[in-house]
C-alpha cells in the first residue's frame, strides 16, 4: 500500500483480470451464446425446419397429440414427458424410458420429435448437442470431470468479481470517460475501448459474474448446510426446495386404468397461473390406476427458475397438490439469482439486450488483455532495436490472445460448420462436431503461440468472419431453411440466426482488413521540419509519452530504428 490505496487498487485490477482472462473470455462468449441455446440446438437439426411455427398450436392440443403417438408407440413405459411447443421450439419433444431386461445397467431413453399440429413423428433429427455444449461449457468445460471444471469456472468467477470492483475503485471518471474515445492512439486506444464496453453493461456484468457464483454456491460453501443439518443433504434439499417433492405416487398400482385427456389438465393448470404457458407436462406410470400427471409452468413466466407445476390423478384429472407457489424466502432470493444468470425469464428484446451486454463483456475482457500486452512491449523497444528479444512471458500473452480472441471465434463457426458437414450416419457423431470445434481451437491456438504477429491476427479474423458470413449461405444448401424460407414460414429463430452469424462475419472481417490497413510499423516521431535559409535543418520532434510507439534512440540505424517502433506496436492488432 505504499502507493496509495487508488495505486494498490489498479495493481490488483491488472493481475486479477490477467491471470484468468483467457477463460473469462471463453466463459463470456460461450455464456453469451447460451442465452440462444434453444435457436442454436434448433437451426443445427435442419430435418426439423419443416415443422410449423409454434405459435400456430397452443400447447393443449399439442399436448393431446403427443399421447396418442406414445399410446401407440410407448404402451408399457413407466414415464412419458412431453416438450410442449413455445415461441423459442416449434415441435414437441417426446421422451419415454423403455423397460430393459433383469440385469440391464439402466433404462434406455428414447427420444423422438413430434409435429405439435398431427401429432406424427417428424424426420428424425441429426444427432447433435445444439446449443446445450455452449451452455455446458461455460461452466463445465470439456474433458475433464464436471467437479473440476466448476472449481475452475468459479475461481475465475472470483477473480472476475474482484477485477470489477478493483476497476470501479481505480476510475475516478468512469463515467466521464465513458464518452470518450480515442482512435489511432495505441494504448490509449484500448484504454477508451475497455473503459466504454465495461461501463456500458457494468450493470450486468456485476449480475451475471455474482449471480454465477451463486448458482452453485452449494458446491462452493457447504459447509453453513452441512453443520444445520449435520450431513444430511437429503433433508436440506426437500426443506430448501419444496417444488421438487411432493405426493404423487412412487409405485404403479398394478391395475390398468384409462389415462385422462392431458389437454383439459394443460389447460387447468395455465389458467391457475393467470394464462402462463405450460412448457413440459410428464406422465408417470400411464395406463395405470396409480398414474400421474405433472405439468410445469414455462420458466419465462417468472423471474425466479423455481418452476412451479401442477399435479393430476392421471386417471381421474383430480388436482392432487402444487408445487413451487409457496418457496421459502431463502429458497425464492437464490431463485431469482440463478433465474438472472440464466435468463428464461427474458422476452425477446431483454434477451438481445443481455446478449449484447455479453457481447460487450467479451470486448471488455479482450481489450483488457491487450492493453496489458501493449503496454508490456514498450519496455522490450530499447533491446529489441538493439538485436534482443522480448521476454517469454509476454511472447507468450500473445500467443495466447491470439488464440482466446481470433481462433476461439474461428473455432464456434467451424463449429456449425462441421453440423452440416459431417455425414449424419457418423458413429457418435456429436463428439465428431465437439473434436472439430477443438481441433479448430487447438491449431489455431498454437498457430498464435508459435507466430504472434499481425498477420496471424489478420489470418485467423478473416478466417472465422468468412465461416461466419457464409452461415447463411451454407444453411439452405445443406438441408436448412434459408432466409427467405424462414421468414415466410415464420421461423424467425432461424432467420434470426443467420442474420446474426451474418454481422459476426462482417465485424470480424472488418477487423482483419483494418488490421491490414494498419502499417506494422508507426512512425517513432515527427518527421523533420525542412530547413529556412541559412538555418540547419531542425530534427525530429520526439513523440509523446501518451503515444504508445517511443521514438527511436539517437544514433540508431534506420533498421533497427524501425525494430524499436515495431516492439512497441507488436503482434497486437
Amino acid at each position: 500500500m505504499k502507493e496509495g490505496f487508488r495505486q494498490s487498487m489498479a495493481w490488483l485490477h491488472t493481475w486479477s483480470g490477467l491471470l484468468v482472462g483467457w477463460v473469462l473470455f471463453m466463459v463470456f462468449a460461450t455464456g453469451t451464446s447460451a442465452y440462444f441455446r434453444d435457436e442454436i440446438s434448433h437451426w443445427m437439426k435442419p430435418e426439423l425446419h419443416g415443422a410449423p411455427a409454434a405459435s400456430q398450436v397452443a400447447p393443449a392440443q399439442a399436448a393431446g397429440q403427443a399421447v396418442r403417438f406414445l399410446e401407440r408407440e410407448a404402451a408399457g413405459s413407466p414415464r412419458w414427458n412431453i416438450g410442449l411447443p413455445s415461441d423459442r421450439e416449434s415441435d414437441v419433444r417426446v421422451t419415454w424410458t423403455r423397460p430393459q431386461p433383469p440385469g440391464a445397467p439402466r433404462q434406455r431413453l428414447l427420444a423422438v420429435p413430434l409435429d405439435p399440429a398431427t401429432g406424427e413423428r417428424l424426420a428424425a433429427p441429426r444427432a447433435t448437442r445444439g446449443g446445450d455444449f455452449f451452455y455446458r461449457m461455460h461452466f463445465d468445460l470439456h474433458y475433464m470431470p464436471a467437479l473440476w471444471a466448476r472449481w475452475i469456472v468459479g475461481f475465475c468467477a472470483m477473480f472476475m468479481l474482484v477485477a470489477i470492483v478493483s476497476g470501479i475503485v481505480t476510475h475516478r471518471r468512469i463515467f466521464s470517460d465513458f464518452f470518450t474515445f480515442r482512435p489511432r492512439k495505441g494504448q490509449r486506444s484500448w484504454l477508451d475501448a475497455h473503459n466504454a464496453t465495461a461501463v456500458l453493461a457494468l450493470p450486468y456484468h456485476l449480475m451475471i459474474t455474482y449471480t454465477g457464483l451463486v448458482t452453485l454456491m452449494f458446491m462452493y460453501m457447504p459447509w453453513a448446510a452441512q453443520t444445520a443439518y449435520q450431513g444430511d443433504q437429503k433433508t436440506f434439499f426437500a426443506e430448501a426446495f419444496p417444488n421438487a417433492a411432493g405426493s404423487a405416487p412412487q409405485k404403479a398400482a398394478g391395475r390398468p386404468a384409462a389415462l385422462v385427456p392431458l389437454g383439459p389438465l394443460v389447460e387447468q393448470a395455465q389458467a391457475r397461473w393467470q394464462g402462463a404457458a405450460a412448457s413440459r407436462a410428464v406422465v408417470t406410470f400411464p395406463g395405470d390406476a396409480n398414474a400421474a400427471v405433472t405439468v410445469y409452468r414455462d420458466g419465462q413466466a417468472s423471474l425466479s427458475s423455481n418452476q412451479a407445476s401442477v399435479v393430476f390423478n392421471g386417471t381421474t384429472g383430480q388436482l392432487l397438490e402444487t408445487r413451487g407457489e409457496a418457496v421459502p424466502p431463502a429458497s425464492e432470493t437464490r431463485g431469482v439469482f440463478v433465474g438472472l444468470h440464466v435468463g428464461h425469464f427474458a422476452g425477446p428484446v431483454l434477451r438481445w439486450l443481455f446478449f449484447l451486454s455479453g457481447l460487450a463483456g467479451c470486448v471488455m475482457v479482450a481489450t483488457g488483455l491487450l492493453m496489458w500486452a501493449v503496454k508490456e512491449r514498450q519496455k522490450y523497444a530499447k533491446a529489441l532495436a538493439k538485436g534482443g528479444r522480448i521476454g517469454f512471458g509476454l511472447r507468450l500473452v500473445d500467443g495466447l490472445n491470439l488464440g482466446a480472441i481470433a481462433g476461439l471465434p474461428l473455432a464456434m463457426a467451424s463449429f456449425f460448420w462441421a453440423n452440416r458437414l459431417i455425414p449424419v450416419a457418423t458413429p457418435d457423431r456429436p463428439a465428431a462436431e465437439i473434436a472439430a470445434f477443438f481441433t479448430v481451437w487447438g491449431v489455431a491456438t498454437v498457430a498464435g503461440i508459435a507466430w504472434p504477429a499481425r498477420r496471424m491476427w489478420q489470418v485467423q479474423l478473416a478466417l472465422g468472419g468468412l465461416l461466419f458470413a457464409l452461415v447463411p449461405v451454407m444453411n439452405p444448401l445443406t438441408g436448412g431453411a434459408g432466409l427467405v424460407a424462414a421468414a415466410t414460414a415464420g421461423h424467425w429463430s432461424l432467420v434470426g440466426f443467420d442474420a446474426t452469424c451474418l454481422l459476426l462475419g462482417v465485424a470480424l472481417l472488418a477487423s482483419a482488413w483494418w488490421l491490414g490497413r494498419r502499417k506494422p510499423a508507426a512512425r517513432a516521431g515527427t518527421a523533420p521540419r525542412p530547413a529556412r535559409a541559412g538555418q540547419p535543418a531542425q530534427p525530429a520532434a520526439p513523440a509523446p509519452q501518451s503515444h504508445p510507439h517511443p521514438a527511436g534512440e539517437p544514433g540508431l540505424s534506420p533498421a533497427r530504428h524501425s525494430l524499436a517502433a515495431a516492439a512497441a506496436e507488436g503482434s497486437s492488432p
